[in-house]
Order: C-alpha cells, then structure tokens, then sequence
C-alpha cells in the first residue's frame, strides 16, 4: 500500500503511542552488530583529498543533483541507483552527516506521492527488488515506519513462493543476485528483527557457492557466462560481506559462508595488479583494470580486516592500494572513470572485453560509497 508523505510524517508518533498502549516496543537491530568494528592502522593517514570523509562526500554530492536512472524496459528505477542511494545513506550516517540524511531523505519522499509510483520497480526480479534496501535504510535511520512496508513487501515476495529447495523463485544462478537478494533480506532483518530474513539470505548463499564457486576461489558469471567476470564477483564478494555483517556466529551456515568468502578473498588477494586495481576479466591481467569490481572488493577487504575475517596484515595493505586506486579514478566532479557499463552473461570471452566503459555510472558511483562507509564504520 502507498503511504502519503503527511501519514508518513505522522508516523513516528502514532508508532510510538501504540507502542506504549501495547507494549510491543521495537528497536531495529544494528547492522554488523556480531563483532565490533576494529581500528587499522592502514586505513588512517591518507593522502590529501583522498580521507573517506572527504571522498564520501564529494560522491554523495554528486548523486544527489543527478535525475534518476530509469530502465529503459520500463521506466523505473534502476538496480544500481539504489545501491548507490543505500552507499549515500550509510556514508551519511557514519560521517554524522544529518544535513546530507535529510536530502537523501527529500530525494525519496517525492515516491510517495502516487502521481510518481509508477517509476518505482514492481517486477518479481532480482534486479528491481534490490530497490527496497533504500526505504529499509530510511526506516532505520529515521524510525519513520511509513518507509518500512514497501521494502519488507519487497523482502517477503522475493519467497512467497520458494523453491522446493526452499530457494526464492527469483533464484537464477547469476553471481550478481547475491548481492541482491543479501543485501534485501539482511536489511529486512535488520528492519525487523526476524530471523528467518538471515536464514533465508544464508540458505540462497550457501546454494551459489556450491554451484558456481570455483577451485581456484573465484565464480563464474553464470552458465552462459563461464568467465571470471570482474563486477559479477564483485556482486558475490559484497553479498557475502553484508551477510556475514550480521550472520550470528552461531548460525549453522556460517561456516561454510565464512570459507567460501575467505577462499575468495585469498584469489582476489592473488588477482590484484600493483596499482591496487582488479581487471575486467579476473584471469586476464592484460586487459583494462575496471573500477566497480575494484571497488567492490576493496569493500569486501575493508569490512573482513575491520571484522577479523582476514588477516589484517595480508589484506590491509591490499585495501588500502585499492582505495587509492577507486580515488586516483575520480574526475574533478567525482564520477568514476572506466566503468564497465551493465551487461548480462556472454559466451566468449571477446564480448565482456569488448564491454563500453562508462563515465559516472553508478554502478561504480555506488562501491565507492561503501568503501568510505566501511572505513568509517
């Protein structure tokens, strides 16, 4: 149901006073609260201009001005503006920044209004469901509950009718959904504190690491795609960055979770050239270095070193080269440069190589924005 911008005003008040009538009080969980963010010297002292605070902002002021990034399939928002929106809010609240919430937050409430519902993603699909992230984390910065039911109903259909593996229909076997479906099924649990969010997120990881993680660590795009394509693992090392933020230690499938991230980790370690980039084929040191992989696993470094996942004297160093490298490929208007513009699987290796590099795209605005996230976190 659509909620008006005056009943999602209200909400906070009426939210409360029921709460105090019924005594059913919530308070959201925190995200990454099974461990305790630790202090590295590595990402500390940085070079002028390039401080996450700094280069945060400068992101998050580029976004903010910029029209929405509409599907051409059919004029809704796309995927990757959404994850850019989510990076804007959780740099805004790591750095403090309640000036820069509070336009984030007017950038979204014009979706309430119904003259404007048509170009929010309705589609049963990996790539338009990823959208309720960004209500979820207005929910959860602002406590407005009006924010809440478009991103749980978002969470709750991505299962309304699993597979008898118990798999979400949306299941397709492309690496890029476990960023996708982590991210929305974390947040939905992060919103409400109900488990079987992490236990569903969990279940789809463990059945895409089985499937599509290779020997040497790294994933496939997907069968049609047999190559190591740079984003697409980058989607999957994200994905398993957030999921284990706040996967219990406890959690039966953490474990195996854990493994297949740090195996990962250990070839990306291995795949990093010695200016801090990763290339758009992993394999394929030759070709050009691409930034919103780099920036993806930069990310997933960040938050492993700050969580104790990896070892902070092997991956440190490696995050830190990857930071610069993201901050070296900003132009003076802070859009990132050599961007590989979306693209599905591929059956030669020619195709992805081939692929337009792009200019301030978000899917490279977005890991930036995550990575200043996590250096302050």
């Amino acid at each position: 149901m659509l909620v008006s911008l005056k009943q999602c005003l209200l909400a906070p008040f009426l939210a409360a006073l029921l709460a105090i009538l019924t005594g059913c009080a919530h308070t959201p969980p925190v995200a990454g609260t099974t461990s305790k963010p630790r202090a590295v010297s590595q990402f500390s002292s940085w070079p002028p201009g390039a401080s996450p605070r700094e280069v945060g902002s400068r992101v998050a002021e580029n976004f903010l001005p910029r029209d929405h990034m509409l599907t051409p399939q059919d004029g809704t928002i796309h995927y990757s503006e959404a994850c850019t929106w989510y990076g804007a809010l959780t740099f805004a609240r790591l750095a403090g920044d309640t000036n820069l919430l509070d336009r984030l937050v007017r950038r979204y409430d014009p979706l309430l209004d119904p003259a404007n519902v048509r170009i929010i993603p309705t589609r049963d699909h990996v790539d338009y469901s990823v959208f309720g992230i960004v209500p979820l984390e207005l929910y959860l910065q602002t406590k407005q509950t009006c924010y809440a039911p478009l991103g749980m109903e978002k969470a709750d259909r991505q299962w309304a009718n699993p597979t008898p593996e118990g798999l979400s229909q949306q299941t397709r076997f492309w690496i890029d959904d476990m960023y996708m479906i982590s991210a929305l099924q974390t947040h939905a649990y992060r919103a409400s504190g109900n488990a079987v969010y992490l236990d569903r997120a969990a279940g789809e990881m463990v059945a895409y690491l089985d499937k599509l993680q290779q020997t040497n660590g790294l994933f496939l795009h997907g069968f049609k795609g047999p190559f190591y394509w740079g984003r697409g693992n980058g989607w999957m090392a994200a994905g398993m960055a957030e999921l284990l933020s706040d996967l219990p230690p406890n959690h039966p499938q953490r474990p195996r979770i854990l493994a297949g991230y740090q195996r990962m980790m250990a070839a990306l370690l291995r795949t990093q050239d010695t200016n801090g980039f990763w290339h758009q084929l992993l394999d394929r040191p030759d070709v050009w270095p691409e930034t919103s992989s780099t920036g993806m696993f930069t990310f997933a470094f960040i938050t492993g070193v700050k969580n104790g996942w990896l070892d902070a004297r092997t991956y440190a160093p490696a995050a830190r080269k990857g930071w610069l490298a993201l901050v070296s490929s900003l132009d003076a208007r802070a859009n990132m440069q050599h961007v590989c513009a979306g693209m599905g699987q591929r059956p030669t290796a020619e195709e992805y190589l081939k692929a337009r590099q792009a200019t301030g795209d978000f899917h490279g605005q977005a890991p930036v924005l995550w990575c200043a996230s996590a250096l302050l976190r």
